[in-house]
C-alpha cells in the first residue's frame, strides 16, 4: 500500500449527494496481505503504555490482544489505557465463546500487524499525516481514533470495530466476513442498500471504486454489530446514512445481516461493558 487514503475518505464524506452502487472490485488497501508478525504465547496479554521510537511522529505505545495503540505526547494516558480495557473486554471469554475461533481471530491481528494511531482532536497536520503514510507500509491500519471529539463512544468503537473486521474478521471468516465480492457481508451490502436501509452516497466522491467499495464494506460491518449489540440508542448517532437503530429492528428489515451477526460474532468477540464505555463520558 503507498497511500494511506483514508485521510482522503474523511473528508469527502458529506461532500456529494451523487448516488453510490456497490461494484464488484475491492482493494485491500488498509491490510496486509503476507502474514508475518510476530504471534506471542500468550493471545490476551494487555500491556502498559510505554515510550516507543517505532512509528514515527507517535512517543507512546500499548499492546492488547493482537492490536498496537499507538499515540503522541498529547493523548492522556488514560484514554489510552480505556481504549485497552474495551479491546480486552471485547475478547472476554464467556459462554458463548468458541476460544479456537477465537484465538484464530488474535492470531490473525498479530500476524497482519494491526495498529491503531490515536490523535488529539480532529485537526490534521501535513507531517502527521505522512507519520500515518509511512506507518500503514509495514502495519493493517484502517483507521484512526481520536481523544476529546464529539460522540466519544462511538468514536473509540467503532475504529477498534474497523480494525476487527477488516483484518480479524476478514482472515478468519473469509466466506462470510471477508473484504470480497463473494463474502455474505457483500450481498448482505448490497441487500441494504438496494432496501434503502444504507445510503452509500457520501462515499462517491472516493475515486478509486475498490477503496470506495473497501470502506462501504468496512462501515457495514460495524453497523451491524453496534446495532446487534444496542448501542444506538445511548450513545448515537441520531441521524447517519445507516437507517436501522435496534436489534429488533435489524432482525426484521434485514434478517440475513442478523443472522449474519449471530452466527458468528458472538463465538469470537463481545460488546464491552457499560461501565466501560461510559468512561469515555466522563
Amino acid at each position: 500500500m503507498n497511500t494511506f487514503r483514508f485521510l482522503s475518505i474523511i473528508l469527502i464524506f458529506s461532500c456529494s449527494s451523487k448516488k453510490t452502487d456497490l461494484g464488484d472490485k475491492i482493494t485491500l488497501d488498509c491490510i496486509q496481505t503476507e502474514a508475518n508478525g510476530i504471534v506471542p504465547e500468550n493471545l490476551y496479554r494487555v500491556g502498559t503504555v510505554l515510550p516507543t521510537n517505532l512509528y514515527s511522529y507517535f512517543t507512546k505505545k500499548i499492546d492488547v490482544c493482537g492490536i498496537t495503540l499507538i499515540a503522541g505526547d498529547e493523548i492522556s494516558d488514560s484514554f489510552i489505557e480505556n481504549i485497552a480495557q474495551t479491546i480486552s473486554e471485547i475478547f472476554i471469554i464467556n459462554e458463548h465463546t468458541d476460544t479456537l475461533l477465537q484465538e484464530t481471530l488474535l492470531t490473525n491481528l498479530y500476524l497482519y500487524k494491526t495498529v491503531i494511531p490515536l490523535y488529539y482532536g480532529d485537526k490534521w497536520t501535513h507531517s502527521r499525516e505522512l507519520s500515518i503514510n509511512e506507518l500503514a507500509e509495514g502495519s493493517s491500519v484502517c483507521d484512526i481514533i481520536m481523544e476529546d471529539v464529539p460522540n466519544p463512544v462511538m468514536e473509540v468503537l467503532e475504529h477498534i470495530l474497523h480494525h476487527i473486521t477488516d483484518i480479524g474478521l476478514h482472515y478468519t471468516f473469509p466466506n462470510k466476513w471477508g473484504l470480497s465480492n463473494s463474502s455474505q457481508l457483500f450481498t448482505s451490502t448490497q441487500q441494504a442498500i438496494s432496501l434503502g436501509y444504507y445510503d452509500v452516497k457520501q462515499y462517491s466522491n472516493i475515486i478509486d471504486l475498490g477503496i470506495r467499495n473497501r470502506v462501504i464494506l468496512q462501515e457495514y460491518a460495524y453497523w451491524i454489530i453496534y446495532t446487534a449489540w444496542d448501542l444506538r440508542e445511548n450513545y448515537g448517532p441520531d441521524e447517519s446514512e445507516w437507517y436501522i437503530h435496534s436489534s429488533d429492528q435489524l432482525l426484521s428489515k434485514l434478517p440475513d445481516s442478523h443472522t449474519l451477526f449471530k452466527q458468528t460474532i458472538p463465538s469470537v468477540i463481545s460488546c464491552p461493558t457499560i461501565q466501560t464505555l461510559n468512561l469515555f463520558l466522563e
